[in-house]
């Protein structure tokens, strides 16, 4: 039997790829459209005009990838995070660029059918699929803390990681383990990265992490088939590379000396820098000042609330949430005004002097130079 040309092979197998762009032309979504999308993609990744045609080309001819999400200890929050996404909205994300084959939170299939399901895609795609955990594993008495499909959690996430492609840790809890994990964690809550040693996970903390952040990470590593550049954490460093503090439009407050020294005092209504109520922004590295949450309108500090650092590790064990980081020398540029004024204008005064005195002096030895060469002709 001959073997059938390679072009034929391809259309064959074009044929029944449906890829990001396919979906979309099927929902009436222009060519214009489509660029404009992509063009947006890229700014939010922080990718250059040069990377357009790029994350275009690799939306016209790239298969949709299987995604299963799975759930262990947590409270939801990352999912509820995800699908308020507005850039890109979540419902693009999960129903064009990724196969969304398993989650037992959003899908409408239940019990066994759902079950059924999650074999299937791991069956179909081993080797393809990127596994989504939300939550973190319980392993104390043997997992028994965390059941799901009849079976402890831990088990359910070492059968889907061994044949995935990579890992996505969402949220806090799978990250570093959360307030399950707070001491004296009694049920043993492990981060994944603790259970999983064998396969490439990239951390996206944060309780929960910004939806666009979320998105984001799906659609850099779909468009270019790689994971995101990593911090020392495992964070993608294009979300994870600043402190929140370099960015809040509170900085120059901070900067200046003025703080709010109790809650709802007339610094707060002039929104003054929280770090004396406890605001960890200096030492937590996330995009929150940046690219914010609820469609960029607001984030905690905007809100009059200090951030808590929730995208750090062991920040639940870490003191009380309104105790600060550090002590702090503060300079009170505003309030010394003054003072450093009069400093400043005594220290160029004294300059000044000193100046016209070196002056004085240099001019009388010219003259007694000069009144002694004519003596000595």
């Amino acid at each position: 039997m001959g073997r059938l040309p390679k072009s034929l092979l391809e259309e064959i197998f074009v044929a029944d790829v449906e890829t990001f762009y396919d979906v979309m032309r099927r929902q009436g979504i222009t060519r214009r459209s489509f660029m404009k999308y992509c063009a947006l993609t890229a700014s939010a990744l922080g990718l250059g005009p040069a990377f357009v045609p790029k994350i275009a080309h690799a939306m016209e001819t790239k298969q949709r990838t299987p995604v299963i999400w799975v759930h262990g200890l947590e409270c939801t929050c990352c999912s509820e995070s995800f699908i308020r996404s507005a850039h890109p909205l979540a419902k693009d994300v999960v129903l064009s660029m990724i196969s969304l084959d398993y989650d037992d939170t959003l899908m409408s299939a239940a019990g066994h059918a759902a079950e059924a399901a999650f074999e299937d895609t791991i069956q179909k795609y081993k080797g393809e699929y990127i596994l989504a955990v939300e939550g973190n594993p319980p392993l104390n008495e043997d997992g028994m803390f965390c059941i799901t499909g009849g079976k402890p959690f831990v088990e359910k996430l070492r059968y889907a990681a061994k044949d995935a492609k990579a890992i996505i840790s969402w949220g806090a809890c799978a990250s570093y383990g959360c307030v399950q994990a707070a001491k004296p964690n009694p049920t043993q809550a492990t981060p994944v990265h603790k259970v999983i040693l064998d396969k490439p996970i990239i951390k996206v903390p944060g309780c929960p992490p910004i939806a666009e952040v979320m998105t984001g990470v799906i659609t850099y590593m779909l468009t270019f088939d790689r994971l995101p550049e990593l911090d020392r954490q495992g964070r993608p460093a294009m979300f994870y590379g600043q402190r929140i503090h370099d960015k809040c439009y509170r900085r120059p407050h901070f900067d200046a000396g003025q703080f709010v020294e109790e809650w709802d005092d007339d610094n707060a209504r002039k929104g003054y820098c929280l770090y004396k109520m406890g605001c960890k922004g200096p030492t937590t590295y996330n995009a929150c000042s940046t690219i914010r949450w609820n469609d960029g309108v607001s984030f905690p500090i905007q809100s009059g609330h200090g951030c808590i650092g929730c995208s750090e590790d062991g920040f639940w064990d870490q003191g009380a949430f309104y105790d600060r980081v550090t002590d702090l020398t503060q300079f009170g540029v505003e309030s010394n005004a003054d003072q450093v004024g009069f400093a400043a204008a005594g220290v160029v005064g004294a300059g000044v002097a000193a100046h016209a005195a070196v002056s004085a002096l240099k001019t009388a030895q010219k003259k007694t130079q000069s009144q002694s060469s004519k003596e000595e002709a």
